[in-house]
């Protein structure tokens, strides 16, 4: 199966369209006709993530966040973007990138909303076609702030949330936006929803939003977006089952001492 192909299948599951103006999705790097035996899942094309590809023999990536977002002026090593380049086209891998794409027409905020078990969901955004970010859905029991944010935890794997809000409160509809959600705030108090789950929240936002009635567990950017990789897994295999798949988890930006 060469590249062209794979973009095929990842394009019937999100199609471009679907992607915001401002975002840089589908082949960013390499060819069309590269024959693909292993792939690489990751969230972020780091340098580790490259270096790691390299060392695989991966001939394609596929990322949720694109590499390259803005003008690229050259392409040489005196970046950390150009170092990445030419590790890649060097090594013939391609790249691929589908971000708000997969955030709408895809599975990102649907899964997400799933693995939490939100009941009657919909779209908290609409941006295209009747699809958009984030997804607004009923808890199956009525829960404390403190019990959501164990229930966030262990659907996503985290070791822990931040909240703004009472421990205390009880909560039943909720609103869902993995990545950076500082944009759904008004979305969802406008959705009527009680608690908000996303991520890069910061003082500010933290605030209006409890001044405005709307509670926020902020899980981190990564610690929700990082179900691409289980997501995309799932839907890749039954197309490829000859190509190699492996995942590149990368973890957490930060580390919390």
């Amino acid at each position: 199966m060469v590249s062209g192909d794979i973009i095929k299948i990842l394009e019937k599951q999100s199609p471009p369209e679907y992607a915001m103006d401002w975002d840089n999705v589908g082949l960013l790097v390499g060819r069309r006709d590269r024959e693909v035996k292993k792939l690489l899942l990751a969230v972020d094309v780091t340098v580790d993530v490259c270096a790691f590809a390299v060392q695989e023999q991966v001939d394609m990536i596929v990322s949720h966040h694109p590499m390259i977002f803005g003008k690229i002026n050259r392409v040489d090593d005196s970046t950390v973007l150009g170092q990445k380049l030419l590790m890649l086209i060097e090594s013939g891998i391609a790249c691929y990138a589908m971000h708000t794409n997969f955030d709408t027409k895809g599975g990102m905020a649907k899964y997400a909303a799933k693995k939490l078990g939100l009941k009657q969901p919909y779209v908290l955004e609409e941006t295209y076609m009747g699809e958009g970010i984030g997804q607004v859905g009923i808890l199956d029991k009525t829960s404390s702030l403190a019990e959501l944010c164990d229930k966030v935890k262990e659907a996503f794997s985290l070791e822990q949330v931040l909240l703004f809000g009472e421990t205390e409160r009880v909560v039943d509809k909720i609103a869902i936006s993995p990545g950076s959600g500082k944009s759904m705030i008004d979305h969802a108090i406008a959705a009527g929803a009680q608690c908000l789950i996303t991520g890069d929240i910061g003082h500010h936002e933290g605030i209006d939003a409890l001044e405005s009635g709307l509670a926020i567990i902020d899980a981190s950017h990564y610690g929700l977006e990082k179900i691409f990789l289980e997501y995309m897994y799932g839907y890749l295999k039954d197309y490829m089952p000859d190509t190699e798949i492996i995942v590149a988890d990368t973890g957490m930006v930060y580390t919390v001492v």
